[in-house]
């Protein structure tokens, strides 16, 4: 546990921090879940897409090589369907 009063505040900030990286994380697995029940060439969700995976790399949630992958697995699933 946290002795010193820098010690509890950081505590507090990372707690604060991993509760915001899990709402990021939980925003893009639910656009990529929309995207696997979403009908051909549905604009409203990519664009839904691109905007989460774009925050959560913004955020530093996920690398740049990893959001780009998932950005083309996207528009791979809707125009393929």
């Amino acid at each position: 546990m946290a002795i010193t009063k820098g010690a509890k505040k950081a505590h507090r900030q990372s707690l604060r921090k991993n509760a915001m990286n899990q709402t990021r994380k939980d925003a893009v697995r639910g656009a990529m879940k929309a995207v696997r029940t979403a009908q051909k060439g549905d604009t409203k969700v990519l664009a839904d897409a691109y905007k989460a995976i774009d925050k959560a790399l913004k955020r530093g949630i996920i690398k740049k090589n990893t959001a780009a992958r998932r950005k083309a697995k996207v528009a791979k699933a809707l125009s393929t369907k």
